[in-house]
């Protein structure tokens, strides 16, 4: 499709946002499922009700443009999502689990702030007002999400995450100190026998 207007820029962007949107709200779920922390896990199912009503107010968008609501693939947060799922299936330890999804949460939200930022500014500019204060609305919201995240992020998960880095670090000095007595118990026992006095 050719875009030679900002209405029809506007109007391509709001179907990208629309589609990021609804793959986001496949995959809060299953992050919310594998948040160890019971604040992440909230934060994540609190974010999931935002998302939906977030869809609500983009079909009432589309509904004032006189469009029907649909999506146009956003290979941005696909890619995202991809990206996400990634760290979530290789990351093993718990608590460096939270801290990774905290961490892809927060990629998705500055992408989302970024788009509705810009939707916002072209609806004001097109004089769509009543629209300008949903998209507004939105942006509010996910700024707040993102601003919750890093507080969740640096008030307990990466702490937490670095504490277990440590108790793994300590471990592993306790078994070298082992082993090296091991084996200089096992030097020790394998010197051959001192002449005796003649």
């Amino acid at each position: 499709m050719k875009i030679e207007t900002l209405r029809e820029l506007y109007l391509e962007e709001l179907r990208d946002i629309y589609d990021a949107e609804n793959q986001l709200l496949k995959a809060l779920p299953k992050m919310a499922k594998a948040a160890q922390n019971e604040e992440l896990k909230a934060a994540f199912e609190q974010h999931l009700e935002q998302t939906q009503e977030q869809v609500e107010r983009l079909n009432r968008v589309f509904e004032e443009l006189g469009e029907k609501p649909k999506g146009t693939k956003c290979e941005a947060m696909k890619g995202l999502l991809e990206e996400a799922k990634k760290m979530m299936d290789e990351t093993q330890d718990e608590e460096t689990l939270d801290a990774a999804m905290i961490a892809a949460a927060q990629k998705v939200e500055h992408y989302e702030i970024a788009t509705y930022g810009t939707l916002r500014t072209w609806a004001e500019l097109l004089g769509f007002d009543e629209q300008a204060d949903l998209l507004q609305e939105t942006l509010d919201e996910e700024k707040d999400t993102d601003e919750n995240l890093t507080e969740l992020a640096v008030s307990s998960v990466n702490l937490e995450a670095a504490s277990e880095e440590g108790e793994e670090e300590g471990e592993e000095s306790e078994e070298d100190e082992e082993e090296e007595e091991g084996e200089e118990k096992a030097k020790a026992g394998s010197q051959p026998a001192g002449r005796g006095r003649k």
